[in-house]
């Protein structure tokens, strides 16, 4: 049995594509192997607080001499902390605003990446290091390499540094670009490519989550 550390941040409730693909892999995820489960956190539903003090970047043996965080705001940080060092992969759902992470997930990140806990700083610390870790990412238009917008995205690559630099997991990521062309004239000649995307994001979601959540096997003696 293995637990999924599941994350939606998606504002769209009902015809979000990351919470939607999320949602395949999850069911993937539970079909796998008896026993899986799956902790689900909506980071929109029920956004966290921004870090009350800037201290709490840091663990309490680092901390600038004098600091006194809140005490609930270090318990809520060290009970996030405690969520994901208990999966066994981690699922982000990830849409792209305004050419970053919703600020939701932003929250949850400036929680749980604490140097010298969870990611290296004056000891090699990276408890997550090897663990899988799944990006959801959905794109209104899209960046392809070589394009006007080629680099535009700033979600992706800052999620690659902390995941998987930074507390040393594995990182994979799917994606399902144009999701915004069946409702903006301008994109409308990329339906096609829109729907495709979709059906292939779900599918990768299906497998990859089948193949993670399945039994390890046991070596052959």
């Amino acid at each position: 049995m293995a637990n999924l550390l599941h994350l939606d941040s998606s504002a769209d409730l009902e015809n979000s594509r990351s919470r939607a693909i999320g949602h395949s892999f999850s069911e993937a995820w539970l079909a796998a192997a008896p026993g899986n489960t799956v902790t689900h956190r909506d980071l929109h539903r029920d956004p966290l607080p921004h870090l009350a003090d800037a201290a709490l970047h840091w663990p309490p043996r680092l901390r600038p001499a004098g600091s006194m965080p809140p005490a609930d705001a270090e318990a809520l940080q060290s009970s996030l902390i405690a969520e994901l060092l208990a999966a066994d992969a981690l699922l982000v759902g990830a849409p792209l605003y305004n050419y970053s992470m919703p600020s939701s997930l932003k929250a949850w990140i400036d929680n749980i990446h604490v140097p010298a806990v969870t990611a290296p700083f004056d000891v090699d610390t990276q408890p997550l290091a090897g663990r899988p870790a799944i990006i959801v990412t959905s794109r209104g238009a899209s960046y392809d390499p070589g394009s006007p917008t080629d680099g535009w995205d700033h979600e992706v690559p800052a999620l690659r540094l902390i995941l998987g630099t930074a507390l040393g997991m594995e990182v994979t990521v799917i994606a399902t670009n144009l999701t915004l062309a069946e409702t903006v004239p301008a994109l409308a000649d990329q339906i096609d490519r829109s729907r495709r995307e979709l059906v292939e994001a779900h599918e990768a979601a299906a497998a990859l989550a089948h193949t993670l959540g399945a039994p390890a096997t046991a070596p052959a003696p």
